[in-house]
């Protein structure tokens, strides 16, 4: 995967109203801060869903969907290879599941994407240190 490109992203970090300090974010902090929004997102549009409030419901996945799709953009198919494919086509699951979740106003559908989602937030932040020794100018990193 790589990292979103950061204007975009972090437009698209403000336009899902999550906290935190964007602008100060590292590209590889930046990804996790968007996967963090949609997971957010979707834990609100359950509560949402079970209280029967559809427009709020509809305006988070919305929401979701936008950083999914954001995600799935940023993907990075000359150095990612098949990993960049096999997130694609994930993403893109993960965004259908997302409207029919909303068309059949099915809280299991939306548990179901948070789930794939905190998955492959565990494994990006799992190689944060990784990733960071890559950036130029950290230390160890090769010019």
């Amino acid at each position: 995967m790589a990292f979103p490109n950061g204007s975009s992203a972090i437009a698209q970090y403000r336009q899902v109203g999550t906290r935190g300090s964007v602008e100060q974010a590292d590209p590889h902090r930046l990804t996790a801060m968007l996967m963090e929004g949609a997971l957010e997102r979707i834990t609100a549009a359950i509560g949402h869903m079970r209280r029967g409030e559809v427009a709020r419901k509809g305006e988070c996945i919305s929401r979701a969907i936008a950083i999914v799709e954001g995600l799935r953009g940023s993907l990075d198919f000359e150095a990612g290879g098949a990993l960049a494919g096999n997130l694609e086509a994930l993403y893109e699951y993960m965004g259908r599941r997302l409207l029919q979740a909303n068309a059949a106003d099915d809280a299991g559908m939306l548990e179901e994407v948070a789930g794939l989602l905190r998955e492959i937030k565990s494994a990006w932040d799992a190689i944060r240190p990784q990733a960071l020794a890559l950036r130029p100018g950290a230390a160890g990193a090769g010019a």
